[in-house]
């Protein structure tokens, strides 16, 4: 038998966003002992949200893409897209990658919606944020939303970036639209939808809101819209009170900012800001027509926390179109120990509760927080203890070439990372006549076809 010691571990990551690409770069740096990272992904497409969850009109947020780029041409490491983890007949399941790898890491993020489970949540219109996200940038799940622009105003609940993003994409101009990546079938579709206006509802203040000040500060550079905040919520001296946060002192001089400037009727487009707002009912026949919304008040409990109370008091404002941006939330996976209450898997430090060689990174190892950055110190405490863990074993029988044989006939139509750069140099050739930094295929059977040359 060969000396495991000559022999290199192999390590499968399940998920190709940044979480993953940040847990295969720690792995390849790692040394001792030598690792090989096998990266699998159920669409043919890698980089998770940075390809399909950031805003098309945020390119240097994407360009972080280049990091994994560099990645993925390091020696040991291969892209294997279009698998999928699960129990069909051309799934591969969570026990045959434990049976060829040393160690199985998790990177599947937050795939799913927190539902505001209210009345009329269901109706056509009511959209969640992640499948509109998706539908604008080209995810191939949500190609066929057709979400209804045909309203004035969009209702948007929630007070985050994402809220921030689907507002903003809403009401860009059509040739800031057209300068980008965003899906073909969206940008027509949002070049000639009718809405005009788009009002941001979070249920606490604006002190308690989640933006980044980034995000918020560049509405004021977006032509032919007009921000409105109620000055009454942002008052004089707001941003003066002890103890805030630097991030969050200028998100409210920003607000006021807004408040103070008023609203430009002259403008087409319009972004208001209405904060201490719940929903409460989505109401319409067959589709929404208006949303009643909760007016909140703040308290603070006994553990410090504020927190928004309904005073009873209802709004009720007329809209076709609610998009509804209060989080996403992790799926079980199949075997997996799941806390039904975050939407994570339970670990430690990374390490999967009960389970031995299997991990997790990013989302649904510590829920969905923080920014792109945020996943790589989660993903080298993570890979700190994988290879902890695998200088104690020697590397299992299964040779590379055997697994990807076995990959082949089980999944006909897998993507490697050759594919993937056939895919990649396409796309970008089809942006380049008009200066767009790609022109994204949807349809996975084109991708597959693509992917073989």
């Amino acid at each position: 038998m060969e000396n495991h010691t000559t022999r290199p571990h192999h390590v499968a990551i399940v998920g190709s966003g940044p979480s993953g690409f940040y847990a295969a770069a720690a792995l390849l740096d790692a040394g001792a002992p030598d690792v090989r990272v096998d990266m699998f992904d159920r669409l043919a497409t890698p980089w998770g949200l940075v390809r399909a969850g950031v805003a098309p009109d945020h390119p240097k947020i994407k360009s972080v893409s280049s990091q994994y780029t560099k990645t993925a041409a390091r020696e040991g490491f291969r892209f294997f897209g279009h698998v999928c983890l699960g129990s069909g007949p051309t799934d591969v399941t969570r026990e045959e990658l434990l049976e060829r790898y040393d160690a199985v890491i998790y990177a599947v993020g937050s795939q799913t919606e927190r539902r505001l489970r209210i009345p009329g949540e269901d109706l056509r219109g009511s959209i969640a944020s992640v499948d509109f996200v998706g539908w604008y940038n080209g995810h191939p799940d949500f190609v066929d939303l057709e979400p209804p622009l045909d309203t004035e105003r969009a209702v948007v609940i929630g007070a985050g970036n994402v809220a921030l993003d689907v507002a903003r994409m809403l009401l860009l101009p059509e040739a800031d639209l057209r300068a980008t990546d965003t899906a073909d079938h969206a940008l027509e579709a949002l070049a000639a939808s009718s809405v005009r206006e788009a009002l941001v509802c979070g249920r606490r203040g604006p002190v308690e809101a989640a933006f980044t000040t980034t995000e918020l500060r560049e509405l004021s550079d977006i032509d032919d819209l007009t921000v409105v905040v109620d000055p009454e919520q942002v008052p004089a001296g707001i941003a003066d009170s002890e103890g805030l946060a630097k991030g969050t002192r200028r998100n409210l001089e920003i607000l006021r900012g807004f408040a103070e400037a008023g609203p430009d009727a002259s403008a087409p487009h319009r972004m208001e800001f209405r904060f201490l707002r719940s929903p409460v009912e989505i109401r319409g026949d067959g589709r929404v027509e208006e949303i009643v919304l909760g007016i909140n008040r703040l308290e603070t409990g006994e553990d410090g926390r504020v927190r928004a109370v309904d005073t009873g008091e209802r709004e009720t404002v007329p809209t076709g179109l609610v998009l509804r941006a209060v989080g996403y939330r992790g799926l079980a996976l199949p075997g997996l120990p799941f806390d039904e209450a975050t939407g994570t898997v339970p670990h430690t430090e990374g390490r999967v509760d009960s389970r031995e060689r299997e991990y997790v990174v990013g989302w649904i190892k510590r829920g969905p927080t923080g920014i792109i950055g945020t996943n790589k110190k989660d993903a080298n405490e993570t890979v700190r203890h994988v290879v902890e863990d695998l200088t104690t074993r020697a590397p299992r029988e299964h040779s590379p070439d055997e697994v990807e044989a076995w990959l082949r006939d089980r999944c006909p139509d897998l993507v490697d990372q050759q594919g993937w750069e056939a895919i990649d140099a396409h796309e970008r050739g089809r942006g380049d006549p008009t200066g767009r930094p790609r022109v994204k295929v949807v349809d996975r059977d084109e991708l597959v076809k693509l992917s073989r040359g």
